[in-house]
């Protein structure tokens, strides 16, 4: 484990031993401390991200971070900020990251709908779009949307698990 850093869940579960990898490119980053927004992502031969492979432990050691969003920096607090100056530190951050921590690159584009068919096309579970000026929130925010592939396994199986909690309610 890399001395001084700590990967959490969003529900709070230290998970810094079970992805050694993140946690290691993290501790080489050059900063004193950093609190970064991500998703922990296992993908296959062709680097489409599968849930199952973190969900049922495949691989832990190759799992990597989508990193997308920067919340603190050098003692910084940067939640006020504007996500393009957010996403700007972030990617100088990242400019020398070692294995484990990918820049989720920020897309600007006018045809949303076209950016989620693509992404439907490769394969992904879905995008989020946030809206450009807006400071960090975390959890549900009126800043960002979260638009899911409806044909996605991950997506099936919340409306297969939501449907199961709500028929023995």
């Amino acid at each position: 484990m890399s001395a001084g850093v700590r990967l959490f869940t969003r529900n709070g579960h230290d998970w810094t031993g079970r992805y050694p990898a993140i946690a290691a490119a993290v501790a080489k980053l050059s900063c004193r401390s950093c609190l970064i927004d991500g998703e922990a992502v296992a993908c296959d031969d062709n680097g489409v991200p599968i849930f199952d492979r973190l969900r049922y432990r495949r691989d832990d050691r190759r799992v990597f971070l989508y990193a997308f969003d920067l919340i603190e920096l050098d003692g910084d607090d940067l939640r006020r900020k504007p996500i393009e100056a957010r996403k700007a530190a972030l990617a100088k951050l990242l400019r020398r990251a070692k294995t484990g921590l990918v820049l989720n690159e920020h897309i600007e584009y006018d045809d949303a709908e076209m950016v989620f068919r693509h992404a439907c096309k490769l394969g992904l579970e879905g995008i989020v779009s946030k809206r450009l000026g807006s400071p960090y929130r975390s959890g549900r925010s009126r800043h960002w949307v979260k638009s899911k592939n409806p044909k996605h396994p991950a997506v099936k199986r919340e409306a297969e698990e939501d449907w199961g909690r709500e028929k023995w309610r």
